[in-house]
């Protein structure tokens, strides 16, 4: 799954932004997973990529809630 950039996020509608929310949340319980079992990540990055996309969905919904 690609990284999301900000300008991307913005065109999402709500139900999308939340949809990709729970995609990447289960992605990273999968990866933080494969890594406790002692198993070494395909990409090692991966894990900061999609903790940071999430925080930048959840900045965008709060900022769009404000607004």
């Amino acid at each position: 799954m690609a990284i999301l950039r900000t300008s991307d996020i913005r065109k999402m509608s709500a139900a999308e932004r939340i949809d990709e929310i729970q995609k990447l949340s289960n992605e990273l319980i999968r990866e933080r997973a494969l890594t406790s079992a002692g198993d070494a990540p395909e990409n090692p990055g991966r894990i900061g990529e999609i903790t940071r996309t999430i925080a930048r969905i959840k900045t965008i919904q709060t900022e769009m809630k404000d607004n």
